[in-house]
């Protein structure tokens, strides 16, 4: 795989932010909400991952929630994941991560600044004073209301804080390095653009191209691509 090129232009960039998606944990194994593995007892992820579903299902939604975070205890980082976390503690402030996983993959693998755009499973908030935990199960907020993982569900919106983090380093960024993402869920996928309109190179690694034309495509995957890409063209 000859990425001189491209090492060329990740190491002249200033400004460089990783955009992240279910592709780069499903080489983990982790399953994804689109993909095959996308079911539960029978029912897709896009209907349990839900306020109405969660209002009406509690306890379901909860050990959906507790099933997943049961395979993610089993999960190995990937060398994609190590060493894009490797390269990131390297380059320091230079570099942020944003993310539409959930998992906490990139965290585990050293990353020093990861922005989740949908959440966190393994935290709770409380649904009606949204008081944080950094636990599971939580059970009942000392309010009265439930706690509920501090997931980003379908029909809700981004967290403000991570949103404006996230459109801010897309804007001033002179590279985005987009990893694994299918490029349909908005609003996030909009990051992407508003990045190419402010200028940003964008360099998109995943098995077949999704972005558009002024995107330049590595065809591979994650854990193919990233430890060659990432390593120093003198090296």
């Amino acid at each position: 795989m000859n990425l001189i090129r491209e090492q060329q232009l990740i190491l002249q960039s200033e400004k460089v932010v990783v955009f992240t998606g279910a592709g780069m944990s499903a080489e983990s194994g982790v399953p994804t909400f689109r993909g095959k593995d996308g079911l539960w007892r029978g029912r897709r992820a896009e209907e349990i991952a839900t306020p109405e579903f969660f209002a009406s299902s509690p306890e379901e939604v909860l050990e959906f929630y507790r099933w997943r975070r049961e395979l993610l205890k089993h999960v190995e980082l990937h060398p994609g994941h190590v060493a894009l976390g490797e390269w990131t503690k390297k380059r320091g402030s230079a570099v942020s991560v944003v993310t539409q996983n959930v998992d906490g993959l990139h965290q585990k693998s050293g990353c020093p600044e990861v922005i989740e755009l949908h959440g966190s499973i393994w935290s709770e908030h409380c649904q009606r004073c949204q008081e944080t935990v950094e636990e599971t199960d939580a059970g009942l907020c000392s309010c009265g209301g439930r706690f509920r993982p501090s997931v980003v569900w379908f029909g809700e919106s981004l967290p403000e804080k991570g949103w404006s983090r996230a459109t801010d380093l897309m804007s001033n960024a002179d590279l985005i390095l987009v990893i694994g993402t299918s490029a349909v869920v908005y609003p996030a996928a909009g990051l992407v653009s508003l990045a190419l309109k402010n200028g940003a190179h964008v360099l998109e690694v995943n098995p077949e191209p999704v972005l558009e034309d002024s995107a330049q495509t590595i065809c591979g995957t994650a854990a193919t691509v990233l430890p060659e890409l990432l390593r120093s063209p003198q090296a």
